[in-house]
């Protein structure tokens, strides 16, 4: 299935396009042994560390905080303090990740040109990394962030025996912010919907309908928080920006 869209000409002429970002917070937690967004590294939670990333970011406009439907009420009220003044609504998701960053889509500012999708728990981004995925969405209609794998990887098959080696040249772990034109990612998200297709990342929605995504190399820090011991390594990367930029680690 292939869409055209015959306004993105349109949409990409003014020199910055209006970007809206969607942090997603609406996960369970279950390999974490809990809400990972409320962990603390470094004085911060996962949550507020992601949310003032972008905040400080000069290419976001407004962001969209998408957090668990169960007991919605009470975990917005106790995050309400700490979120940045980008922070333009803040929502409850859905049964799984899709439908949480569909909620998040819709209640992003109408004539927005851009939506950067993020998962809360990739908390070690900072603002350069998603303006250089910004500005290649602009450049390309689709980014996404992601980083080059250095080990030899096989292609398994499903009793665990090696299929294939695969030219690690050509691949990459992405990961989030990923960004897209407004007008592509709602259509790639709502024939989605309607196709009851349900992937893993907002790459493969745009994928699914016809689009190429350019990845985006940000280097290894862009971990995401999925364990406890993940902390621990948030924790180092914090201990080794500081030192390189003589900023205090909270930062």
């Amino acid at each position: 299935m292939k869409f055209e869209f015959r306004n993105f000409n349109r949409i990409l002429k003014p020199k910055r396009a209006t970007t809206s970002a969607v942090i997603l917070a609406a996960g369970l937690g279950e390999r974490f042994g809990g809400d990972k967004a409320d962990a603390l590294i470094g004085g911060k939670t996962v949550l507020q560390r992601s949310v003032e990333a972008f905040d400080r970011c000069p290419l976001i406009d407004e962001i969209i905080v998408v957090l668990p439907s169960d007991g919605f009420d009470e975990i917005k009220a106790r995050v309400m303090s700490i979120m940045p003044p980008k922070v333009k609504h803040i929502v409850p998701g859905g049964e799984t990740r899709q439908q949480s960053a569909l909620l998040g889509a819709e209640a992003t500012h109408a004539k927005a040109g851009l939506i950067a999708i993020h998962d809360a728990a990739r908390c070690m981004v900072t603002p350069e990394m998603i303006e250089e995925v910004c500005r290649r969405a602009v450049d390309h209609r689709a980014a996404a962030a992601a980083h080059k794998v250095v080990d030899t990887v096989k292609y398994a098959d499903d009793t665990g025996f090696i299929e294939k080696t695969l030219d690690r040249d050509h691949v990459w772990l992405v990961s989030t912010p990923q960004v897209f034109l407004a007008n592509m990612y709602r259509a790639a998200m709502y024939t989605a919907r309607d196709a009851k297709f349900e992937a893993t990342d907002d790459c493969a929605l745009v994928e699914r309908i016809g689009f190429r995504v350019k990845l985006v190399e940000v280097g290894p820090d862009n971990i995401k928080i999925t364990y406890k011991d993940d902390i621990l390594r948030a924790e180092d990367i914090l201990a080794r920006r500081s030192k390189e930029s003589g900023v205090d680690s909270d930062r």
